[in-house]
Formats: C-alpha cells, structure tokens, sequence
C-alpha cells in the first residue's frame, strides 16, 4: 500500500520571430535504474511537425531526439508520469568483503569500464583543501562515503540558482553555497580524486508533505512539490551504483526518479539543442498530484473519509440522546519506542531499562494537556503468576469540577531524576505532614529491614562472596542484598507515621498511635515494595477476628455532594491528638518465596487502634511517600493537600506512590503501564464523538513527543501496527 505520485512538468519556449531549431535532445524519461517505480510516463511535444527517434545513449540513458523540418514560433514540452512513492531502504544492499573498508581497489575485470567515472578534473587549492581535510584512516566504505556526503551539506549552503550553467569543484567551496548541482558536481570530483567511480545524477524529486512532523532534524516540506534535482552517484562493488544528495547529506530514497547518468554534467541535461537567433518568453511549471492514497499506519484515514466518520459518529450521537442512551468508550492504545523497538521490552518484556522514563514523560505530558493540576500518583498496578512484584502503574487524577487536586509540577519528583534528599529530610516531611493534618507528630517512628530475615540471607551466601557485590544467578536478588547492605542493617529504611481518620462521616480529627512492637522497633517484611506495604501489621495488638478492621469503601450508589473547595481542604483540620502508646504482640513474619508479601493496610472502626499508616523514605535518590487506603475521596484530597504543602515546606519533590484514590464519579483517571512489549494508557470515558476523538487525538500526539510509536516494522520490513482496545459501555433509563 503506498501512495501514488502523478508529476506534470512544462517547459515552454516562445520566440518573437519563426526560428530554425537544430535536433533537440529531451531527457525527461525515468532512466532504466530507477528505484522508484515508474507506473506511466508520457512525452507530449509541439509543433506537432517533426520527426522522432527514442534512444538510448552510451550511459544506458533513454533519450528522444527531436528533428523540426520548418521553422517554429514555440517549443513546448510537456512530461507526465505517475511514480509509486512506495517507502524503500537505501541500505538495502551488500558491499563485497574486498570493498568493505577504505580504501579498496575495484576488480580488475571492470576498472576499465569504470575508467571513465573515475578520471577527475584539475584540482584546485580549494578543493584540495576540503579533499586533505578529510579522515583517510581506514574504515567501512559506507560510513566514509556517507560521511564525505554529509560533509559537504554541512559545508556548503543551498541556494536556487537560476543563471545556467554549473560552477567548477573551486567556484562551490570559495562561495561556500551552491545549488543542487553545484555540490553534486563537486561530491562527484572529490569522489573520483579519493579512488571512487562516480558518476552525476539529474532527474526529479518528488517531496510530500509528511503525515506527522518530524522528531529530530527538519521538519520536511509543508506542502507537496517537485522540482528537477541533480545528485551523485558512486560505485561500489557488490552494491553497484548508490545514490548520494549532498543538498540534504543523506542517501537518495523513493522521492529520487532519476532522468540521466553520466561521467559528466553535460550530457545530463535534461533539454539541449539550439535555435537561431530570436527574443524568447520562457515559461515553466511543475507540479505534483497524488492521485492515490491507500490507507497506511502513519495516516489510516483519507481526508474525505474522516470527515464522513465523524459526520456518522455525530449521527450516532444524536441517536442515542433521542433514545436515552447512555454511552461511554474509553480506550487502551499501546505504544512502543520509535527510538529501540528492538529491544526486549518492547517485543516480549513487560518491564524494561526504559519504559518507566519514557511512561513518565507521556504522564506528564498529559497532565499538560488534559489536567494542569492534576495528581500523578505512582502506585502499582498488574500482578502475574511469576512476577516477583506488581507491576508499576502511573496514574493521573483530576476533578471533574475542573478545581486542582495538586498545584505546583516542580514538587512531583521526576523519574530517574536524582535529588538531594536524605533520610532526614524524610523525617522533616512527616513532622511537615502531621502538622499540616493537626497531629503532634509524636507519633513518627523509624522503620528498619529485619536484620534476622538479612543475616540469614548472608549466611547462606557462599564464603567468597561479598554482601554488597554478590554473584547470584537472579539479578532481582542480588540488587536486593546489593541495597540492604550498601544502606545498612542499622540504618532506618523509612519513617512511619499511623494516621486514619476518625469517625469518617462525620468529619472528625484524624487518629495517630505509637505502634509499639514486642522487639521495640518496627522491622519491615523482606522485599524491594515501599515502606507502606511492608509494615509489621501482624506484630501490633491482637485483634479478635470477629472485630479485625477491613477497608470499606464508601457504597457507590450512595448520594454525593460537591467536593470542598481546595483552600478549605487543610484549613478543616484541627489541632493535634495526644499520642497514645499501648502494649502489641510479638511480630511474625514469612519467607519470601517466588511473589514477595505485600502487607494490605486496613482502616480500624475500633477505638484507638490505627491501622493504616503514611510513610516516607527515600528511594533511587528521591523522596517517595507512601499515602494509606482511605474509604471516602474528601480524606484522600486532605492527604494529598498535606503532602503538597509539606513538600513545599521542605523544598523537596516527592513522588507520591502508595493507595490510589478511592473510585469516585467526580474524579477522573488517565493511567499509563506497561504490558508485554508495550507500554499501555488506559483513558477515561467518553460521553460523545467529540470527546472520543478529541482525546483519541490527544493521546496520539503526546505519545510521539515522548518518542513513543503505535507502529513498528516487521522481520520482512512491512510496517504494521500494535493492538488497540476500544471497551464501550452504556445503559438506557427506562420510564
């Protein structure tokens, strides 16, 4: 599937006077090596009287040889061909093991007839002084010819240079700028003076305007065009003749149709022959029509058919509200890396060394475009069979009132962005947090890993092996010790700070206890979760099973007002709670087997036990909170509203990660994952076409600025693209 490309090309001469034109050379047909295939070429010249020879000259060129009997009052030439602008790879092709490295000799059986392409002109101080500038070590051909390609795009500028005639390889570097073939006669005769058989180019080029902009270098033509455009090409045993543009210093592609190749410029020309003398109006048009477009990865929908879609999606629309029916698509599009899609963990891999980067520059980016003040919480998400630890999931959460939920950007630590913070500024955010909740902060106690669990694991190492740089097989194990021992078993992990919310429906202070332990301190259970999920829950104060506290989230048909407005969220909260130690059982842990324990944290109706908790510590050189489930969505924006101003309070940015939200209608969520060889974003509903597509759109073009793709190549080098989940779900009101 590729689009097809129709030219039209005239060239019109008109003499005041009836002139006598000698036989006119037009080399205006595709040549035989075209690349680009030629799907229908037409040659139309007038006066209609005169005779008409197609032939092919002594390059292989096809040319038509044009004989006028009586004299003429115009000359006019015109060229239609429609080329197939299928996408092709320049490097499709092999050098000979002879040729492979600079410099090589050619065979002996065609340096002959290569003897022709491989004769330079006199060179002058200017071009010999571009030609010693110029790396001569050995090296692989095709980096080396690619280079001296690019090398003198860098060098000389492009300029359109009417005036006829092309200047010499001294005229082009002393001006420093050139037009097209002015460079490519001067690749050809830098080429031929370092041993190459090159040979000059003149045909046309066919540019489209992209379907996206460009992500690095230029951003390509705006519009359609063509023009006649000279290049070089150069010999390379095994390869044969390879294209080089030194206007653009890159390989010649599918928009390259060439007319004629020859050992010199001019015998390429693409019109020759003279006429007696006669004052001329010259006129000259070329213009380009894509007279087929098949739908492809990079645009699946033509113009006209997007606008009947969305014509039909509005027309759905309006069926629907006529029916009262309620319907909501959401989404699922998976993008890859355009840059290393190659990798594992963008074939197979769930998890990679960048998906958590690239994942956290799309978040962000659509916290730009669909909620500035929204929360980005990194928490965690799918857990398989076999995977040590859940997945991670980044999420964001704006309000459906359109009021912030976080304010200021700068405050949410970025992803492998290293800070200066420290296990005390750790503590400094939870006595910033409980003082912002109205506690003492009396309550914030240290939490350390279990020297018991680590020391068994360093006992069981072989005699030779150091903690901090063991040889195990599992690489996941050996960072894990590599950590524990590199930070210290008497180190504190975290700090902890139990906190819930009293009494929840009617607004009452939030409740904080000294948790108090039979060892005397709060070891955490092995593993590489946060602090939050490795609490030493089961070590606190027995609770009868009849009366052990579970999360009950608020009922979801149950009524709901609006949300406080955000200046009020902190300023409801009262004054600190004295901190009430009390007695708790010893602590019991488990082994960690193939899926590591995750401790789930409750919320106590029971008074005065607390069994949910915020912690703090620092992970991969950043301040990460962990934040408690919750039952209703007004105490989590209390908490969120806390750690805010505790980070500005601090200085600090701090990834919030932990519980997510409670689900809630007046809160909408955008999460971004990964999956096998993919990273996903789950969108949020949309209650029309508008919307659907607006968002759709949005997701798209985010994804590409963080240099993620929805499409990729196959082993064959057919270009295909990933899977996309649309769920929709709807109800109908009855009477």
């Amino acid at each position: 599937m590729s689009i097809k490309a129709a030219v039209y090309h005239l060239t019109h001469y008109k003499y005041d006077r009836p002139v006598f034109l000698q036989p006119q050379i037009i080399r205006l047909q595709p040549a035989p090596h075209s690349r680009t295939k030629v799907l229908s070429h037409s040659l139309r010249v007038s006066p209609s009287l005169h005779f008409v020879n197609v032939q092919q000259d002594a390059y292989g060129n096809f040319l038509t040889r044009f004989v006028f009997p009586e004299p003429v009052t115009e000359l006019k030439i015109e060229v239609d061909l429609v080329a197939d602008m299928t996408v092709y790879n320049p490097f499709d092709f092999f050098v000979e093991e002879t040729a492979e490295t600079f410099p090589f000799q050619y065979p002996e059986d065609i340096r002959e007839d290569l003897s022709i392409y491989m004769r330079p002109e006199p060179v002058g101080p200017l071009l010999q002084r571009f030609i010693d500038g110029i790396d001569k070590t050995p090296m692989n051909t095709v980096n080396f010819v690619t280079a001296i390609n690019a090398s003198i795009q860098q060098h000389i500028a492009y300029i359109v240079r009417m005036e006829t005639g092309v200047w010499t390889p001294e005229e082009t570097p002393g001006n420093a700028k050139g037009s097209c073939r002015d460079s490519s006669w001067l690749l050809v005769q830098t080429l031929r003076n370092l041993g190459f058989a090159a040979r000059f180019v003149s045909g046309y080029l066919i540019q489209l305007k992209p379907d996206s902009v460009s992500l690095d270098g230029p951003a390509g033509t705006d519009h359609d065009f063509t023009d006649l455009h000279a290049r070089c090409e150069v010999y390379l045993p095994g390869a044969g003749w390879v294209g080089l543009d030194p206007t653009s210093g890159l390989l010649t592609g599918e928009s390259h149709v060439p007319l004629a190749a020859t050992p010199h410029y001019r015998n390429a020309a693409p019109i020759s022959g003279f006429a007696s003398y006669a004052e001329v109006d010259f006129a000259f048009d070329m213009k380009v029509t894509r007279v087929a477009e098949h739908p492809r990865i990079t645009k699946p929908f033509s113009d006209a058919s997007r606008d009947q879609l969305n014509a039909l999606g509005k027309q759905v629309d309006t069926i629907l509200a006529e029916n009262d029916v309620r319907l909501t698509m959401g989404g699922e599009p998976t993008f890859v890396s355009i840059d290393d899609f190659e990798a594992d963990e963008w074939n197979t891999g769930a998890v990679g060394p960048t998906k958590r980067a690239l994942a956290d520059d799309l978040i962000r980016r659509l916290r730009k475009r669909f909620a500035p003040t929204g929360l980005l919480h990194y928490g965690r998400g799918k857990w398989y069979p076999g995977e040590t630890l859940p997945r991670w999931t980044f999420s964001l959460y704006w309000r459906v009132d359109g009021k912030p939920v976080w304010q200021d950007e700068a405050l949410v630590a970025r992803e492998g962005v290293k800070t200066a913070a420290t296990h005390a500024d750790a503590r400094k955010f939870l006595a910033a947090f409980a003082n912002n909740l109205g506690l003492t902060g009396e309550t914030i106690d240290e939490a350390y890993e279990d020297p018991g669990e680590w020391l068994l694991k360093e006992a069981n190492l072989p005699a030779n092996v150091d903690p901090a740089n063991s040889e195990l097989a599992d690489p996941e194990a050996r960072s894990r010790i590599a950590k524990v021992f590199e930070r210290g078993l008497t180190n504190p992990t975290g700090y902890v700070l139990p906190v819930q919310r009293w009494n929840a429906a009617a607004s009452s202070p939030r409740l904080t206890e000294k948790w108090k332990t039979r060892r005397g301190k709060l070891f955490l259970a092995p593993g590489d979760s946060p602090a939050g999920y490795r609490l030493p829950l089961s070590s606190l104060k027995h609770i009868k099973p009849t009366e052990y506290p579970h999360v009950v989230a608020q009922d979801p048909s149950a009524p709901r007002g609006p949300l406080p407005d955000p200046l009020e969220i902190l300023s409801r909260q009262t004054s600190g709670i004295e901190a009430d130690p009390r007695a708790q059982t010893t602590s019991s842990f488990t082994a960690a087997t193939e899926q590591q324990d995750r401790v789930e944290q409750e919320i106590s109706e029971i008074e005065g036990e607390v069994r949910t908790a915020v912690t703090a510590e620092i992970h991969d050189h950043r301040l990460c909170v962990f934040l408690p489930p919750v039952e209703k969505l007004e105490d989590y924006l209390e908490l969120i509203a806390a750690v805010e101003a505790s980070a500005k309070a601090i200085g600090f940015p701090v990834h919030v990660e932990g519980y997510s939200p409670p689900h809630d209608p007046r809160l909408n969520v955008i999460r971004v994952a990964p999956d096998p060889g993919v990273i996903e974003v789950n969108i949020h509903p949309a209650s029309n076409w508008d919307d659907c597509v607006a968002t759709t759109t949005a997701i798209y073009e985010e994804a590409r600025l963080s240099r993620l793709g929805a499409d990729k190549f196959m082993i064959d080098g057919r270009h295909t693209g990933h899977r996309r989940r649309q769920p929709c779900r709807g109800r109908r009101r009855h009477p």
